[in-house]
This record gives C-alpha cells, structure tokens and sequence, in this order.
C-alpha cells in the first residue's frame, strides 16, 4: 500500500510528499487498504472456525482504527481502564473484551465487570483474591481465565519476551493446577478459560505451536480434575518483517495451525487470538523532514525533525525500521547516515548506517510503524506530538490532531510565588 509511482513515495493513490506538505511533519500517515488487508487475514479463517481475535490495544490505541476494527468484528485485548473506556467510546462490544495485565486497580476491575466484559487474564493468586473481593462487593460472579507462563523460549528481543520463567508475566506452568483448584474455591469467580502469551514479534511458528501443545496438556489435566474450559486464549499473532531479508509465518496457516490442534484435542472450546502488532503494524509510515547534514571524518549524521519521543523502538530495543525517501533523487549523492532526532539523548538514533540521497527539506518515511509507534510517544523535551491521518484511496481524514504547547501545558498549574 506504500509504494513508488514516478519517483514519488504513495500511500494508496496519494504522494506523501503532498500529505507531509499539507499536514506537516512529524506525521503518522495510515492505510486503511493495508489495515483492512491484515485484520481479515486473521479474521477469515477465523470466524470459519468459530474463533475470536481480539485486536491487542496497546498496539495502537487510535479510536478511529478501533471504530474500523469493531466494525469488522474484531474483540479487544486490553491491559487498563484506560483502554476499556477507549474501546467503548470507538463502539467495541464489551462482551468481546479480554482484560489481561499484571497490575489491574479495584478500579479497573470494577469498570470492567460492571459493563460486562467476556474475561479477565488473571495472573496470580493475589489478583484472584482481589477480583473475588470486588465481585462479592458488587454482588457478582467475575469470568476468569488464568494465564498460565509456559516457559517457551519465542526467540524474540528479551524486553518483548513475556512467555519464559524469568518474565514478570502469569502463573508459572508448574503452579497451573494448584492456581485453578484455588480458583476453583473462590465464590464469585467463574473459570471460563486459559490463556498463554509468549512474546511478541515472533518469525516462526513452532514457539507458538509448542505453547498450545502445552496449554493443551494442562486443558487434559484440568478435564481430569473437573474444570472444563469454554475458550483457549492462546495470545497473541505472529511478528512482521520489518526487514528485507525477514520473513514471517502466514496468518492463514498460524491461524489455521492453532485452531486445528486446539480443534483436535479441545473441541468444545472456542479459539481466541490476541494480535496487535501484525494487523496494525505495517499500515503506517512516520513522515520527518530533514533538518541538518552533519558530514564527518567517522560518522554522516541525518538531523530529523521525527525523534525517539515520536518513534521509541529504536532507542528501547535496538529495534530496525526501513528509511526511505519519499522524492528518489538522482541529482544528489548517496551517503550512508546515522539518521536521528534532535532530542538532547545520544540514544536518540532511528536508523544506522542508512544509505540516502536526499538534500534539506526532502522528507523521509519510516515504515512500519503502525505498532507502538504513536502508543510508546511522549513529550519528551517538551516536544508536541505527531499528527495521525487515514488514507482511504484518494480520501484523507485527520484522526489525530497535532498537539500544540498549549495542550501541553493545561494541566499544569503555576505557583503564586508571593505566597512562596
């Protein structure tokens, strides 16, 4: 959905160069052919296996794309009240919510049972403990699922790795049974299912066939001990090349692969899915000017106005997004650039060792995006955020409005210093 036509970088039927012109810089600009394209990878063959994908928010929480989404049937992962109460304003049914994370508040728990969401992702004894005590405190029976850490390996960057023994996340495999008979004994809990989720951008799918392998032995023991569960949660998608040479599974056979063997073992039980990245990811590009061409003895840097408070990754996880130029040039030299922001951090770095043609003012696309890009910003240095527009064919809709400092501050308050 992003390609080149005459030189010049398009989304769907638009050059983005003309976007970047009108809309200004920073800017996260969207496909809405890309996003329709990837959500419906999943939910083709899902829905021919009676299964649910619950688009994970923390990916990209814009309520226009979760306005798109619930249109097309998707159900939401959350990880706050914050997220329920986007995903209700943007028209998500409640029923179709899954409230994972290992910190919820009594008042995020209350929010969520009060409007009635399909199942909390309960991962420890004292969150069963706490959810038992806010449903008898409003009279009712709160639907649990227990997500269970299967110690699989994802293969994947340590700091998105959520499925081994040494993460912060779920019930330890080994403590399933015990966990789920004290379950069991609660009053106000209901055991509907169980959930797993190892990691996030995963390029293969054994790590995610060997996990329901292993949810699927703990489905047979729980079955032994009476607990019979409704859904098999088995988390979240696979990843997305964000490099030439990476390739991932493909939706259709992970999706496919899964629902099979749940299918084979667990028949009764309904499929639910948690991808974010790999529906939202690739529909986006962050749009920056070039600022300043510092040419070294060691290093060429790229001074853009985009910076690591508009796109994290990089600076978090060392992690790659393509740099290209939105206007090929052959009246200008090719350097190779570190290409970075200019926020007072040496951290602050996009790209490394990228090779552009490119002169001040032209702008450049970072590509792939859509995923905790807009999610992980901030304001870091005081800096306002991105805009986010949609791309609809030739039709564009602001989603997101640029912030101004004035936005910035309002929330602030000064002191009366003659009082001080």
């Amino acid at each position: 959905m992003f390609a080149y036509k005459n030189q010049q970088l398009q989304v769907e039927n638009l050059p983005l160069l003309e976007l970047a012109q009108q809309y200004g810089t920073p800017l996260f600009v969207y496909s809405y052919a890309q996003l329709h394209r990837a959500f419906h990878a999943y939910q083709t063959p899902a829905q021919a296996a009676g299964a649910l994908i619950a688009y994970s928010v923390k990916a990209n929480g814009n309520r226009a794309l979760l306005q798109l989404l619930a249109q097309w049937g998707a159900g939401f992962d959350i990880v706050s009240g914050g997220e329920l109460q986007r995903v209700l304003l943007a028209g998500g049914a409640a029923n179709k919510v899954i409230f994972s994370g290992v910190g919820k508040s009594d008042g995020e728990m209350r929010a969520a049972l009060q409007v009635g969401i399909k199942c909390f992702n309960v991962e420890s004894i004292d969150e069963l403990d706490q959810l038992n005590a806010i449903a008898q405190e409003l009279n009712m029976r709160a639907p649990i699922s227990l997500r269970i850490n299967p110690n699989i390996d994802a293969k994947t960057h340590p700091y998105i790795s959520t499925g081994l023994a040494e993460n912060k996340f779920g019930i330890a495999h080994t403590a399933a049974l015990s966990a789920y008979q004290y379950a069991q004994q609660l009053p106000h809990l209901d055991i509907v299912g169980i959930d797993c989720h190892i990691g996030s951008q995963i390029l293969e799918l054994q790590p995610l066939l060997d996990a329901t392998d292993r949810v699927l032995d703990l489905c047979a023991e729980l079955q032994s001990l009476g607990i019979h569960l409704a859904h098999i949660d088995i988390g979240g998608g696979v990843g997305i090349p964000y490099r030439a040479q990476e390739n991932s599974p493909a939706v259709t056979d992970f999706v496919t692969q899964v629902t099979q063997r749940i299918k084979a073992r667990q028949a009764q039980a309904q499929v639910i899915f948690e991808p974010g990245r790999s529906i939202v990811g690739a529909s986006a590009v962050l749009l920056s000017q070039t600022r300043v061409r510092k040419l070294g003895q060691q290093k060429n840097f790229l001074i853009i106005d985009a910076a690591m408070n508009d796109l994290m990754r990089p600076s978090l996880y060392q992690a790659y997004h393509h740099i290209s130029a939105v206007q090929q040039r052959d009246d200008e030299p090719e350097h190779i650039y570190e290409v970075v922001g200019p926020i007072c951090e040496t951290g602050d770095t996009l790209g490394n060792e990228r090779a552009l043609a490119v002169k001040l003012g032209d702008v450049l696309a970072l590509h792939d995006v859509g995923a905790y890009g807009m999610s992980m910003s901030s304001n870091y240095n005081t800096r306002p955020r991105a805009a986010e527009i949609l791309v609809k064919g030739d039709q564009v809709t602001v989603i997101r409005e640029r912030e101004t400092i004035q936005t910035l501050l309002k929330n602030e308050r000064a002191l009366p210093l003659h009082n001080w």
